[in-house]
């Protein structure tokens, strides 16, 4: 018999062979034991933690004429078919390939047929997220309407990219990333199955690398089987998985620690030239500075899950403050994300290594936080000061502010400030061009996170804006303040805050961000329809604003220039 793959061999054949995923394997079992079965359900989550074992385990627990307590026997015919995949009621579909009108249309005639065999007619639609519109709406008119005795089963990886109306008609479980020490012992058990002798930390090795997906696990332990020797060592797991070996670790780290920026260039040099992969070595950092915490923290807790400590890391667990341990973990985490969208991440790694060896200590780090702080406190009190000033000049007329000047000489009268900032309309339009509504609705969905995600300083910054229209490659944000829009404009760290954590927040999406004022939009956007553009309002805009309401200039009464004299570009004027 060829041979097959650990991951097919291993595959969960009962909800309770079911990985890290006891919530979900409980809530169907009791749906089967009570008889609540629903007519679809949609299983999302990362990849290899178990949404297509769990959907054909599910075809057969309510097929099984033999079933008990939820789970199938997997020993009757009905049983075994569904296994190999041959019983004609239970029918797995790729979404991927088979994504058209026509291939749903197909599935829909069919489903108004009985069962032949089985009790329950079954549709495993995998990847269904790649399912056109057209198949979406043909697939929704029978989830409206469901047969008896049919159920759909719809899994996916990105669950975002399914339409509500889909999403609402189905029981949604969400498959989660499978704990590091769950995969350890699934591993431990097939290992043990097999005969093969295996060290225990290299097993840790494999289920990390393996980032929550039993898939992977079982690919990379597949692959350590053939390159080790008779037993799986710490060696072979670091050279399948392309990690760092402790050693490196533990030296790199001590030449930062010591300002060696030299040694720790050289080092990182060494490492690329073994054939580590950029990422993994990031990874594999950013696990280690972990460690060194948690080992500070409570070194009793990492003991019992690693188990592997040398003598060089429990000496740099004494040496570096908790302080530095924030910085480079700030640091290398930044370069995570930037290496993310660069075709050559050595340079970033370079940087970040300069970073990590010569940069300050974490105290001034802290201490210009507090003053950022600070300066947004002072900021935010000294605007609502002028706007409670510019209230009273409303209210008591010019003469309460102006009481101790010169009644026989007015005060001469100053321009109004011109605007200095100069609108990128351009690349405006570009955005417009391409922008849809569902761009836009998914960053305002995200925004409060994205604020959350930012410095205290950015924070403030895009405080003071909200985002107008966005496409799959750019986005627009409107500032209520002029001052704030150039200097978003020209701080290039925010720009790209603002594009790293929108990609990491949105799957896919990594807009360049366009500042404009609040002012100039309605004009920017009534430019835009008024032009020779082939685009429909409404599925550009979220709102229903009129393009055409342009923002009126304030009355030319005393007050206003009184106000606009004392405050300048800061005054606000609001309509009672």
């Amino acid at each position: 018999m060829a041979y097959q793959a650990l991951y097919r061999v291993w595959r969960s054949q009962r909800f309770e062979d079911v990985v890290g995923q006891q919530a979900i394997t409980q809530t169907l079992k009791n749906a089967i034991i009570q008889n609540q079965i629903s007519h679809a359900y949609l299983f999302t989550g990362p990849r290899g933690t178990g949404k297509t074992s769990a959907a054909k385990i599910l075809a057969k627990a309510v097929n099984c004429p033999h079933s008990k307590d939820g789970e199938p026997c997997n020993e009757c015919e009905m049983c075994r078919s569904i296994t190999a995949g041959s019983q004609e009621d239970v029918i797995e579909i790729d979404a991927a390939s088979n994504n058209g009108v026509e291939e749903i249309r197909f599935i829909r005639e069919r489903a108004n047929y009985a069962p032949t065999q089985a009790t329950y007619k079954v549709y495993i639609i995998d990847e269904v997220h790649m399912l056109s519109t057209g198949a979406f709406n043909a697939l929704l008119k029978t989830l409206e309407e469901p047969r008896k005795n049919v159920i759909f089963i719809l899994a996916t990886t990105e669950p975002h990219k399914i339409p509500a109306t889909i999403i609402s008609r189905t029981q949604r479980f969400d498959f989660k990333r499978i704990r590091t020490e769950d995969i350890m012992g699934h591993l431990k058990h097939i290992l043990e199955e097999n005969q093969i002798d295996f060290e225990e930390p290299a097993l840790q090795v494999i289920a990390r690398a393996a980032e929550g997906g039993m898939r992977d696990a079982l690919s990379i332990l597949d692959q350590a089987i053939s390159f080790s020797d008779g037993k799986i060592t710490m060696q072979d797991a670091m050279e399948v998985t392309g990690s760092l070996t402790f050693e490196m670790m533990d030296q790199f780290i001590e030449y930062c620690q010591q300002k060696n920026v030299t040694g720790a260039l050289e080092m990182l040099e060494e490492m690329l030239a073994s054939g580590k992969e950029s990422r993994r070595l990031i990874e594999n950092l950013l696990v280690y500075c972990r460690d060194l915490l948690i080992y500070q923290q409570a070194p009793q807790l990492l003991n019992e899950k690693t188990g592997h400590l040398t003598e060089s890391f429990q000496q740099l667990a004494q040496q570096v403050s908790p302080q530095q341990l924030y910085q480079w973990i700030t640091v290398l985490n930044d370069t995570q994300n930037e290496i993310r969208f660069t075709t050559n991440p050595t340079i970033y790694l370079e940087v970040a290594t300069v970073k990590l060896a010569n940069g300050s200590s974490a105290q001034p780090a802290i201490e210009s936080t507090a003053v950022n702080d600070q300066e947004v406190l002072q900021l935010k009190n000294e605007l609502q000061s002028l706007r409670q000033e510019v209230q009273q000049l409303k209210q008591n007329g010019v003469a309460t502010a102006s009481s101790q000047e010169n009644t026989s000489a007015p005060a001469p009268k100053r321009k109004q400030q011109t605007s200095s900032y100069r609108v990128p309309k351009e690349r405006v339009f570009n955005v417009l061009k391409e922008a849809t509504k569902q761009n836009l609705v998914n960053v305002k969905m995200v925004w409060e996170d994205l604020l959350m995600s930012l410095s205290a300083t950015q924070r403030a910054m895009l405080r003071a804006s909200e985002p107008k229209a966005a496409s799959p490659k750019g986005l627009v944000i409107a500032f209520d303040y002029e001052i704030i829009c150039q200097r978003a404009a020209n701080d290039e760290n925010f720009v790209l805050a603002v594009h790293n954590n929108l990609s990491r927040m949105i799957p896919d999406y990594a807009p360049d961000p366009i500042f404009i004022t609040v002012d100039s939009w309605p004009q920017l956007r009534k430019e835009f329809l008024a032009g020779d553009h082939q685009v429909v309002e409404n599925e550009i805009f979220e709102d229903q604003e009129d393009p055409s309401l342009v923002p009126e200039e304030p009355a030319n009464d005393a007050v206003v220039q009184k106000a606009q004299e004392l405050f300048g570009e800061l005054t606000t004027i609001e309509e009672n």
